[in-house]
C-alpha cells in the first residue's frame, strides 16, 4: 500500500497532476474537493460542511487503507503557520502506516501569476463547481496566501519521501513522470 500526499496552495495544479499519476500507477486519486463538492450544496462553505468533509474523508482513508488497493493519492491545502493541518496530515499518514503502507510526500509550487491562470483554467471549474465564480475564487487564493503560509522552508518537511516541485513552467505529465521516478511508484 501506498500513500501519496499531494500539496500545495490552491490551483498549484495538484489535482491535474495527480490525475496523471493516477493514469501511470496504480493509485486512485481522492482529490481534496471530492468531498468539498459534495457537501457544499447542502452546508456552504462552514464549519459543519468542514466537519462533515473531514469525517467523510476519513471513512475513506481507513476503508482504502485496510483495502488490497494498491494505494491512494490525496491532494491537500496546508497551511504550514497552522498547526492543526500539521495535525490532521500526522493523523491521516498514520491511519496509512499502521496498515504498513509507505507514505510519500509531493509538495508543488508555482508563481502567483500562473496560479492566478490555472484557477480560470476549464479543466479546473469542470472538476470544481465551487471555483466557477472566478472572481470569489481569485479573491478567496490571494487572501488565503496572504494569511497562511501555503508552501513549506527549507528543511521542514522531515519524511524520508519528500519532493518539492516547482511546476510554474512544467506540465501535469511531466511532474507526474518526475513523482513516479522518483518514487519507483
Amino acid at each position: 500500500m501506498k500513500f501519496v500526499l499531494i500539496f500545495g496552495p490552491q490551483a498549484v495544479g495538484k489535482m491535474t497532476v495527480g490525475q496523471e499519476l493516477e493514469k501511470i500507477t496504480d493509485l486512485k486519486l481522492f482529490h481534496n474537493h471530492m468531498t468539498i463538492e459534495l457537501l457544499e450544496p447542502f452546508l456552504g462553505f462552514n464549519t459543519e460542511m468542514w466537519k462533515m468533509s473531514n469525517l467523510f474523508r476519513g471513512e475513506i482513508f481507513k476503508a482504502v487503507a485496510k483495502s488490497d488497493q494498491a494505494g491512494l493519492i490525496f491532494t491537500y491545502v496546508w497551511a504550514f503557520d497552522q498547526q492543526e493541518d500539521w495535525d490532521y496530515v500526522d493523523k491521516i499518514c498514520e491511519i496509512f502506516e499502521s496498515k504498513g503502507a509507505d507514505i510519500f510526500f509531493v509538495e508543488l509550487e508555482a508563481d502567483t501569476d500562473e496560479r492566478i491562470e490555472r484557477n480560470k483554467s476549464p479543466h479546473r471549474l469542470e472538476h470544481k463547481p465551487t471555483k466557477r465564480n472566478i472572481d470569489w475564487s481569485e479573491n478567496e487564493l490571494i487572501k488565503t496566501m496572504e494569511k497562511h503560509r501555503l508552501n513549506s522552508f527549507e528543511g521542514e518537511i522531515k519524511r524520508e519521501n519528500y519532493i518539492k516541485i516547482n511546476n510554474t513552467k512544467l506540465s501535469a505529465d511531466e511532474v507526474a513522470g518526475i513523482i513516479s521516478g522518483k518514487f519507483n511508484l
